[in-house]
């Protein structure tokens, strides 16, 4: 039976990887190039269209225990990460393109078979399986198809940083440096003292923006708060928050600045910087004049514009059943942020539950939960579990874990060590021979 895979992002491309180990005929639907969408750029697989970073690599952080579970998995995105690697300090950054290059590759290497097509609807007669993995730009099309079918989409609006040149940047002024002198100086800042901050906030909190229609702050997800929205919550907002100073001292003065402006290597030659937290829906020409207010940016050369734009996503709870699939329709899988989880990496673990359960399905075994003990497990049973409640965009967190009491060192152990017992349960973990008990899992 081939497996129909639609949407070439990191869900859909882990997907793949996944079957294509399993033995499974895979075909992969990427409507880009032949249609793009408002934030891509590229026909690339697994294209990052926000930040850069997929966050701490920390295991007392909830990215860094999710990071584990997934290389337990033999994680595609894992591997393609690693080896696109860019100084982030204590996060994990990755070069775009080398990221997208390296799991295209990887993708075509395997034979997955990949159609370049915008699939707007999910045949009604199939007896083969389909998964959904569009992401948040899902296009209209297959959006209408969906209200069909599920009688509801609901949605929020995010928004992209800007990338500029490194050789645009007045090294005089900004300095490299990671807080309280922990890490690599991975990240370069550039610091404002009080006059510069206040003519800055001045200038973001009434710059134009780009009118979009059915715009609503209730809808903005906090993560990708554009940051003239954060702005206009208080003057001291940005101060806690993208600007804050605490841990950092400018080199010129030795003393902590009043404001910070952090940027962060957008590829490994280090010849691009995304500025931290500077997600917008600034028009352009008023993102070209603020940012030049930022010291040490004076003349800087902006190679991508932020933008903002509608992400979509169901509400899993009420229609998906545990095994991420279709309630109405158990051939129908969905994956991915479309399902509600938020972020790179909880999309690609979505991917990787996925992709087990296909393989049993498949195989006439019954579909398997991951252990609530897990992140994995944690994060997938929140966004289809539970009550059939309004579904808010989720990310790993050591909240879904709870356990506060305990130190986090012990709480990632323990999930860790259910992982492992579930996967050598399930076939997927290789044993002292080095050998899966699964065919075709290397």
């Amino acid at each position: 039976m081939r497996v129909h895979v639609v949407g070439g992002g990191l869900a859909g491309s882990e997907i793949a990887y996944q079957l294509v180990k399993f033995g499974i005929e895979t075909t992969i639907h990427e409507m880009r190039p032949i249609k793009m969408t408002p934030v891509h750029k590229t026909g690339l697989l697994a294209e990052l269209v926000c930040s850069n970073s997929l966050k701490s690599d920390d295991i007392k952080n909830a990215s860094g225990l999710l990071k584990r579970e997934m290389e337990l998995f033999d994680s595609l995105i894992m591997k393609a990460a690693y080896a696109s690697r860019v100084p982030a300090g204590k996060a994990l950054a990755v070069d775009r393109e080398k990221f997208s290059k390296f799991i295209t590759d990887t993708i075509n290497e395997l034979g997955v078979q990949i159609i370049n097509e915008e699939v707007i609807q999910i045949p009604e007669d199939t007896k083969e399986i389909w998964v959904i993995a569009t992401g948040p730009v899902t296009s209209n099309y297959l959006c209408e198809w969906l209200e069909k079918i599920i009688g509801e989409n609901l949605y929020f609006f995010d928004a992209v940083a800007p990338v500029i040149t490194a050789d645009s940047i007045d090294y005089s002024i900004a300095f490299f440096a990671d807080r309280y002198g922990v890490g690599t100086k991975d990240h370069l800042n550039c610091p404002m003292n009080m006059s510069q901050y206040e003519k800055f906030y001045e200038a973001l909190i009434n710059a134009e923006v780009i009118p979009m229609e059915d715009f609503d702050k209730g809808l903005l997800f906090e993560r990708c708060m554009p940051i003239e929205e954060i702005a206009k919550s208080g003057k001291m907002s940005l101060l806690f928050g993208p600007l804050r100073p605490v841990g950092l001292i400018d080199p010129r003065t030795g003393r902590q600045p009043y404001a910070v402006v952090q940027l962060r290597k957008d590829n490994v030659e280090g010849t691009l910087y995304n500025i931290v937290g500077f997600q917008t829906r600034l028009k352009w020409n008023e993102q070209k004049r603020i940012i030049r207010l930022i010291p040490g940016l004076e003349n800087a050369e902006i190679v991508r514009y932020g933008v903002m734009h509608r992400n979509i996503y169901i509400n899993s709870k009420k229609v998906l059943d545990p095994y991420m699939r279709l309630k109405t329709n158990n051939r129908i899988f969905f994956a991915g942020q479309i399902t509600g989880v938020e972020g790179y990496l909880e999309s690609a673990a979505s991917g990787l539950y996925v992709a087990l359960n296909i393989y049993r399905m498949i195989n006439n075994l019954n579909p398997v939960l991951l252990p609530k003990t897990t992140m994995m497990g944690a994060l997938l049973d929140y966004i289809s579990g539970g009550s059939e409640r309004n579904l808010q965009p989720m990310y790993a967190n050591y909240g879904l874990l709870g356990g506060y009491r305990q130190p986090r060192e012990q709480i990632a152990q323990k999930a860790l060590e259910d992982m492992k017992q579930f996967l050598k349960k399930v076939g997927l973990i290789k044993g002292d021979t080095g050998e899966s008990t699964i065919e075709g899992f290397e």
